[in-house]
């Protein structure tokens, strides 16, 4: 019984991580890679664009990197975040 209880516990646990939105302002290239819409040039660009001006205040701040505009931004408000999410990166460059 506590092995089921154990097993139920740790699927749930899986669950609510693998939902859980991306940080951009902590997240590695290979981290905001995992998120729908965001291939290597996009990725890269967030992160560069996160090392030039510091961190994101908003997830609309991401129209200012090229290649983001209103449209693709909104498709990827429930996959990202500015607080949580990600663990603090300790290398933010591929």
């Amino acid at each position: 019984m506590k092995r089921f209880l154990f097993l139920i516990c740790a699927f749930l646990s899986s669950i609510s991580l693998a939902f859980a939105a991306i940080n951009i302002n902590t997240a590695t290239v290979d981290e905001l890679e995992t998120v729908k819409g965001l291939g290597p040039s996009k990725a890269q660009a967030i992160i560069d664009h996160r090392s030039k001006n510091g961190p994101f205040k908003s997830l609309d701040d991401l129209k200012n990197v090229k290649g983001f505009g209103d449209k693709s931004v909104a498709k990827l408000k429930s996959e990202l975040s500015v607080a949580g999410g990600a663990k603090p990166a300790s290398s933010t460059a591929k």
